[in-house]
């Protein structure tokens, strides 16, 4: 199938946890397009820190508030981003209350949000709602297999109904479209986000031995940032609403052992690895299969590991004070798409 983009003309858009990791690359990314952005944030995981460049722009505007409460704003919105929840396990579990019902009543009011503007609506669902998959590599109509009462519940199953809140308003009407993001990486992740890639460099970068659950076997694939921007914005300007959720993610795979490694190589020192015993409900293999996104989006992942890693890293050396990392070539630290 040939992807079918609406033409780019200058449109309002809310982006929902705008002043995240992700959300912030997008609200940048956007803004590059000639769109006007309104980034909403509650700042529980967020960081101001990460949209202040963005003030300089005249179509940029931040709006603080919780997206469990109503959203009420003055301009007409054409296209809303929810990326509002926290994802990395040691910030949804630090609340997992709060997660769950930021995941259900939060995607809900703004369900309704774009229902009442007429809106096109883009969940940021998650690989997580896979669970430990007992199929590789994981298909969208793969159902998962998932702790429904474990402590990564919170988070797995709240995206999880809120992938199936979406799917409702589309059979009301409302055009909807959902994204499953696998492990995404890049700067602006923060310092103590607690996933594989911030963990390791971290580490590294302060001196300290690399921490490795597990034997490090288990596996992972990597996305760097811009790629995942991109892949959001094919699947919100596609014309036709896709019928199911679309992997966006990068298919190659690496073991945790492996990126312990090339984050030994890239960081200056001698960080050693220790192992440390398997969390629950980890997953063991996780990469994605992005047929559909190719099929239906044209999009695939451009940035490789070597390419990404470090430009991520660099960014972290400064985040933490550490010296001695310099960007690798071919990846950008921002980059707008088309």
């Amino acid at each position: 199938m040939t992807p079918r983009p609406v033409p780019s003309t200058k449109k309002t858009v809310l982006v929902a946890g705008g002043a995240g990791f992700v959300g912030s690359h997008l609200c940048e990314a956007l803004l590059q397009q000639g769109h006007r952005v309104i980034c909403l944030d509650s700042f529980l995981t967020g960081r101001e820190e990460n949209i202040l460049p963005l003030c300089n722009y005249r179509d940029f505007r931040m709006v603080r508030g919780d997206v469990r409460a109503p959203v009420i704003l003055r301009e007409r919105l054409e296209r809303i981003y929810n990326l509002a929840s926290p994802a990395s396990p040691p910030h949804y579990q630090a609340d997992p209350i709060h997660t769950m019902l930021t995941n259900v009543e939060g995607t809900a009011g703004l369900l309704d949000l774009a229902r009442d503007h007429g809106a096109r609506f883009v969940q940021a669902s998650t690989s997580e709602i896979y669970g430990d998959p007992e199929i590789h590599p994981q298909p969208e109509e793969y159902a998962g297999h998932v702790n429904c009462t474990g402590p990564r519940a919170c988070y797995d199953e709240g995206k999880r109904a809120a992938e199936a809140l979406c799917f409702d308003y589309a059979r009301a009407g409302l055009d909807v479209r959902v994204a499953r993001i696998f492990n995404t990486y890049g700067p602006r992740m923060r310092p103590d986000d607690g996933r594989v890639v911030s963990n390791f460099l971290v580490q590294a970068l302060q001196g300290h031995d690399i921490t490795i659950y597990g034997k490090g076997q288990q596996t992972r694939s990597f996305c760097y940032v811009s790629d995942l921007v991109a892949g959001l914005h094919a699947l919100m300007e596609v014309a036709e609403p896709p019928k199911t959720a679309i992997n966006l993610g990068n298919p190659e795979e690496f073991t945790i052992l492996d990126l312990a490694r090339q984050v030994q190589a890239l960081v200056p020192g001698q960080a050693r690895l220790v192992f440390r015993p398997l969390p629950q409900d980890d997953p063991t293999r996780r990469r994605p299969d992005i047929s559909r996104a190719r099929e239906l989006l044209g999009w695939s992942p451009k940035v490789t590991l070597d390419q990404g890693l470090p430009q991520t890293a660099a960014w972290f050396a400064a985040a933490v004070g550490a010296a001695g990392v310099q960007p690798g070539p071919g990846a950008p630290l921002s980059r707008a798409q088309a």
